[in-house]
């Protein structure tokens, strides 16, 4: 029964990552070979948050309807952990189960704020050294046009992809891989191996930056087992860099979310493959 009960949990992640960051990690896999083919990563360009449409409501109304539907794998583990509640939390939601409520408001903030200070900072200085040794592309955070609507979507889209990729890769697979038997260091270094490979068609740097930041909050939620100061630390990350960008161009540097081409959670150039998430 046991064996069972586990083949039935590998399958439901697989399907889970098959429709969110799994995708995103195979099509940036792609993506990086199709890059360093071409010319070396140093004179490549990762653009994020690219605009889907010339008319300016039509961009809105795609940019809307990815967000939205970034968001449905979300529900689904939520519905999964819900469904299959467990031991002392039987019965017990899957917000709840993963710490992704209000429960404490002002702990989880100040969390989040020092998280994305202890993150962020450092992160600057890995991508000038990614450039400088020519592991890394350029990265334009946003390539938005200014449109009204623009900073209030490039936010929304950071919030997006806290919520999907804190949720899905830590939240959810850390649960799951504690059920497949796995110890809790294996279960973090391949959270964080997830999380560096969604992001490598930015290159090796982004790579080991994100694999990096995937050890530190992987680990801080086996300790608190809360994902919502993580949601709100790469919720503010990823609005200093879209919206910064945005306002003050290449004053911003790395930018840590959205895969520019394709995959499951963004929308690729008209007529093309959905495209992936970033980071």
């Amino acid at each position: 029964m046991l064996l069972a009960s586990r083949r039935r949990l590998r399958a439901e992640v697989l399907i889970v990552l098959g429709l969110s960051l799994g995708q995103s990690a195979v099509y940036s896999v792609v993506q990086l070979l199709d890059k360093m083919t071409r010319a070396p990563l140093s004179e490549a360009t990762s653009t994020l948050n690219r605009s889907q449409s010339t008319r300016e409501y039509f961009d809105l109304t795609y940019q809307l309807l990815d967000i939205v539907f970034a968001l449905v794998p979300v529900v689904l583990v939520f519905y999964f952990l819900s469904s299959h509640a467990q031991g002392g939390r039987e019965g017990a939601s899957g917000l709840a189960r993963l710490g992704f409520n209000f429960a404490r408001p002002g702990k989880d903030l100040l969390h989040g704020l020092g998280l994305a200070a202890v993150i962020g900072i450092p992160s600057l200085g890995l991508y000038a050294a990614g450039r400088a040794l020519g592991i890394t592309t350029a990265i334009v955070p946003s390539g938005l046009e200014a449109y009204w609507w623009t900073v209030p979507v490039l936010i929304l889209s950071a919030i997006r992809h806290a919520i999907v990729e804190e949720v899905i890769v830590v939240g959810y697979l850390m649960d799951r891989f504690g059920k497949f038997g796995w110890s809790t260091p294996l279960a973090i270094v391949v959270s964080a191996a997830l999380r560096g490979s969604y992001h490598l068609y930015q290159g090796f740097g982004p790579f080991i930056g994100n694999f990096a930041m995937g050890l530190v909050f992987a680990w801080i939620y086996t300790k608190t087992k809360r994902v919502m100061p993580l949601v709100i630390a790469h919720a503010l990350l990823d609005i200093v860099a879209f919206v910064g960008f945005s306002l003050f161009g290449k004053a911003i540097g790395p930018g840590l979310d959205s895969l520019e081409g394709r995959g499951p959670l963004t929308r690729a150039p008209l007529k093309r493959n959905s495209a992936a998430i970033g980071g």
